[in-house]
């Protein structure tokens, strides 16, 4: 596995679940085109497991 992981929402959170949006503000990604740079861990890899169709992933 990779040290850190970068993602970037790329679709809006606009008509999800309350629990999507919850998940996209415990990552950070409160506003579009937004990207962070965290440490690779389970916990993480599981909440951008359930937000996959609006965010982009890329391993560094």
């Amino acid at each position: 596995m990779a040290e850190t992981i970068t993602f970037t929402l790329v679709k809006s959170s606009i008509g999800s679940t309350e629990k999507i949006r919850a998940t996209l503000t415990g990552l950070g990604l409160t506003k579009l085109n937004k990207t962070m740079t965290r440490k690779d861990t389970p916990e993480l890899r599981g909440m951008l497991s359930k937000v996959a169709h609006l965010v982009r992933i890329k391993e560094v």
